[in-house]
C-alpha cells in the first residue's frame, strides 16, 4: 500500500511538470502527386475582366461560354457579355426559384397547383392546360424540363408569388444577387418581349446555381421520355443531347423566330462537370454540335484533380497543456482543383501548422492550413481545422484523474 502511494505521488509530479514544461510544435510536409498540371484555382465564376475573349473553335453562334461547374472557372469564351434574348433558357431562373421554394419548405412536389386563365391562354411550348385541372409539383417540373411547357411555368409562377409579374420580380432579384449584371427579365418562360435580355456569361451563372446547390434537378432534366396526366400525355425532351452526350446532365433549350437557337447544356464525366453555353446559333443542328464541341474540349483539355473531402484527417499535431497532448486536423472544405492535361510537372502539398499549441482548444479551430503549389505558384489553399475539443489541463482534472487511477488500481 504504501508503494502505491509514493508510485501516485511521483505520476503527480510529472503531470504537473508536463503542465508547465511541455514542448511547443510546428509540423511542415509536403507530398507530390504525378501529371497534375497548369491548375486553375477559383471559389466562384471568373470576373468578367478576367475573361479573355477567343473564337478559337470557330463557332458560328452569336455567343459561347464554358464553365467548369464546381469552381466556375471559364475554360472557353465567344461574346459572352452581348445582350441576347434568352428563349425558354430563361426557365432556368424560374426553375431555380421552384428549387428554392423546395428546399426552404414552401412548397412540395405532391402540392397541387391550378390553372389560371393567364396561364392557360400562354403560346408557344406548353402542354395545354386546362382551367379544370390541376397538376402536382412534381408533374409541374416534369413538364418544364422536358417539353419546356410554358403554361405550366406561368402557373408555377402564380402559384409561388401570387401573380406572374411579382414573380419575375423575384428573378430578377435573384439575378442581382447572382452577378448576372447583363440580365432583365420581363416574363418568367421566354417568349420574345422587348428588354427581355441576357448573356451567355449570366446563363453560366444560373445554370451553375442551379446544378451545384439543386442537384436533384437533374431527376427531370435527364428524362429523355416520359408522360403524365396516367400516361395520356407523352413528354419527349427537346435536349437532344440527354440521348446522345455521354454524361449529359441537363439543362434548358430555347428557341424563338427573334433569339434563334439557344441552350444551356451540361455533362459530368470522371468527376468534372461542365456547362456549355449556346446563344443565336443559326439553326438547332448547329446549337447542339456547337455544345458538343465545347463540352469535348473541356473534357478533352481538363480534369479535376482531387485532393481530399471536408472532414478528411490530413495530420495530427501536438498540443501543449491540455488532457489530451495531440489533436487530428481535418479538412475545412473539400480540396480540389480543376487542372489542364498534357503537361508532366507536379503539384506538390504544403502543410503549414501554427507554433505554440496550448488547450483549450475547440472543435473547428483553425490550426493550420494545406497549400497545393505548382511551380511556385500557390493554387489552393485550404484550412485545417481541430477534429475534436481539446480541454485545458487543471490542478483540479489533474487530482480527479489520479484519483479516480489510485480507485482503479485499489479495486
Amino acid at each position: 500500500m504504501k508503494n502505491k502511494t509514493i508510485l501516485l505521488c511521483i505520476i503527480f509530479i510529472i503531470l504537473i511538470s508536463s503542465i508547465c514544461y511541455a514542448t511547443d510544435s510546428v509540423y511542415v510536409w509536403s507530398t507530390n502527386s504525378s501529371n497534375i498540371t497548369n491548375a486553375v484555382q477559383n471559389d466562384a465564376i471568373v470576373t468578367s475582366s478576367e475573361i479573355t475573349e477567343n473564337n478559337s473553335l470557330n463557332l458560328e453562334s452569336g455567343s459561347a461560354i464554358l464553365i467548369e461547374q464546381s469552381t466556375g472557372n471559364v475554360l472557353y469564351s465567344h461574346n459572352v457579355h452581348e445582350q441576347l434574348r434568352p428563349a425558354s433558357v430563361t426557365k432556368v431562373m424560374s426553375l431555380l426559384l421552384i428549387m428554392e421554394a423546395l428546399d426552404n419548405g414552401q412548397i412540395s412536389l405532391d402540392d397541387p397547383v391550378p390553372c389560371s386563365e393567364n396561364a392557360h391562354a400562354m403560346g408557344g411550348s406548353q402542354i395545354w392546360l386546362d382551367t379544370t385541372e390541376t397538376l402536382s409539383v412534381n408533374d409541374m417540373l416534369k413538364s418544364m424540363c422536358v417539353v419546356s411547357a410554358n403554361d405550366c411555368t406561368v402557373a408555377m409562377a402564380e402559384f409561388i408569388a401570387g401573380s406572374e409579374e411579382a414573380f419575375v420580380q423575384r428573378m430578377n432579384e435573384r439575378a442581382k444577387e447572382l452577378g448576372m449584371n447583363d440580365t432583365c427579365f420581363k416574363n418568367c418562360h421566354g417568349i420574345d418581349e422587348d428588354g427581355h435580355v441576357t448573356s451567355s456569361y449570366d446563363i453560366a451563372l444560373m445554370s451553375r446555381e442551379l446544378l451545384q446547390n439543386h442537384p436533384s434537378i437533374t431527376n427531370y432534366t435527364t428524362i429523355w421520355m416520359d408522360s403524365i396526366r396516367d400516361g395520356k400525355s407523352e413528354l419527349v425532351n427537346t435536349n437532344k443531347l440527354i440521348r446522345n452526350y455521354k454524361g449529359a446532365t441537363g439543362l434548358k433549350t430555347g428557341s424563338t423566330s427573334l433569339a434563334l437557337y439557344n441552350l444551356s447544356a451540361s455533362a459530368t464525366r470522371d468527376n468534372l462537370s461542365l456547362i456549355a453555353v449556346i446563344m443565336k446559333a443559326p439553326s438547332t443542328k448547329i446549337r447542339f454540335a456547337e455544345a458538343t464541341k465545347l463540352l469535348d474540349y473541356g473534357f478533352a483539355n481538363y480534369s479535376c484533380q482531387s485532393f481530399g473531402n471536408k472532414g478528411d484527417i490530413v495530420t495530427s499535431t501536438n498540443v501543449n497543456k491540455g488532457v489530451k497532448n495531440s489533436v487530428n486536423l481535418v479538412l475545412e472544405k473539400d480540396a480540389g482543383i480543376l487542372v489542364k492535361k498534357g503537361t508532366s510537372s507536379n503539384i506538390v502539398q504544403n502543410v503549414n501548422i501554427k507554433e505554440n499549441i496550448s488547450a483549450p482548444i475547440k472543435k473547428g479551430d483553425c490550426l493550420g492550413t494545406i497549400n497545393y503549389v505548382l511551380e511556385n505558384e500557390q493554387l489552393l489553399e485550404v484550412n485545417l481545422l481541430a477534429e475534436t475539443d481539446i480541454e485545458k489541463n487543471t490542478i483540479w482534472n489533474l487530482t480527479t484523474s489520479l484519483y479516480v487511477k489510485w480507485f482503479n488500481m485499489l479495486r
